[in-house]
């Protein structure tokens, strides 16, 4: 895995989502590893987001817009000529696309298909990873992880447009990107699937660690609406780290890798979100939690578990920081963002993640 530390050095990356979440963390990585980054996206939500308090934006080529118009994501690509693509603009939220979910296919599917036609005007383009979720996958609830090669599926609408673009992409990839057939181009793509990601400057509603934390700073119980649900937790330097080694196998071997991949922790991080949350208040040494009860609520999975066994043997990727590293790691950022230089932390966080990588 440590071979990324010199691959992505003056390599052109396009990254779509770059104001979100793991977006930010993402471009972060990236510039620390001397890559020229170009982030393509639509505003940052708060002014406390991960990207609006390290101040990424300063240290790359910023592009605001939407991929759901063709025409502004095709002239970022052109104006850009990447080498590299990382796909994670998305609605990504469960609970938003029952209340828009025409807004979630729009940009989950039809940004996705706009991407993608881009791409195949852009002749720099070799590698290509696009991110869905461990959600495309047809839940049955059972207790073993899903791999690469279940059904797809999706009870709600933000699931259901994931394992649309899984399709979509899988289409492209036969009918354009045909990596056997002389005529067409050589572009490596793959679809990345990561489990429930953690990590500082995460503020979206209806996730559990923002609003633990937003909780915690109003000295506030914090509410659970599914305390049971079993999820599998990893900080978000994990799947960021696999979705590099990714590209970089794409680029070298095309043929090989253009396949889909699931990125999640070790058996041990799949635990219940009444776990996470405990965990959670210990390391802030307040606070509290409670369960409102059985007001109505819309469809979520209860159970949900990756088996990474092909991104281990195949990537030679593995995670390496364990659930209560990963939410310590979390903690921190949120205690000390106000007081602190972000970027700074946020790489240090990634050097030491690098180290372990390094001896693992």
């Amino acid at each position: 895995m440590n071979k990324i530390s010199s691959f992505y050095e003056n390599k052109r990356v396009f990254v779509t989502g770059h104001t979100g979440f793991k977006g930010s963390w993402l471009c972060i990585w990236l510039k620390h590893l001397g890559a020229h980054v170009t982030g393509f996206s639509i505003d940052v939500n708060t002014n406390e987001d991960n990207y609006a308090v390290s101040r990424i934006g300063d240290k790359i080529d910023d592009i605001r817009g939407d991929v759901s118009d063709t025409e502004q994501i095709s002239a970022a690509i052109q104006a850009s000529q990447p080498e590299i693509v990382f796909h994670m603009a998305a609605q990504p939220l469960v609970r938003e696309s029952y209340q828009n979910p025409h807004i979630t296919y729009m940009t989950n599917v039809m940004g996705t298909l706009n991407l993608l036609e881009a791409i195949r005007s852009c002749n720099s383009v070799k590698s290509v990873v696009i991110i869905t979720t461990d959600k495309c996958y047809r839940n049955k609830e059972w207790v073993w992880g899903y791999r690469e090669n279940d059904e797809l599926g999706g009870y709600d609408p933000y699931s259901s447009s994931k394992a649309c673009c899984e399709l979509l992409v899988d289409s492209y990839r036969k009918s354009f990107f045909n990596l056997n057939d002389n005529q067409n181009r050589e572009i490596g793509i793959a679809t990345a699937r990561a489990g429930n990601v953690i990590g500082g400057g995460d503020w979206s509603k209806d996730r559990i660690i923002p609003d633990c934390i937003r909780s915690l700073m109003s000295r506030k119980p914090i509410m659970i609406r599914n305390p049971g649900a079993t999820r599998p937790w990893q900080h978000v330097l994990e799947p960021l780290g696999g979705y590099l080694h990714l590209a970089l196998k794409l680029f070298q071997e095309p043929t090989k890798y253009s396949e889909a991949f699931n990125f999640g922790p070790n058996p041990e991080g799949i635990i219940e979100v009444r776990h996470v949350v405990t965990k959670l208040v210990d390391y802030f040494g307040e606070g509290s939690w409670e369960a409102p009860g059985n007001k109505i609520q819309v469809h979520e999975a209860n159970l949900l578990s990756l088996d990474i066994s092909k991104s281990k043997n195949m990537l030679g990727w593995h995670p390496v920081w364990d659930i209560d590293e990963a939410i310590g790691k979390t903690a921190d950022w949120y205690k000390n963002f106000r007081q602190t230089d972000v970027y700074d932390m946020c790489v240090n966080q990634i050097k030491e993640y690098e180290k372990r990588i390094a001896c693992g």
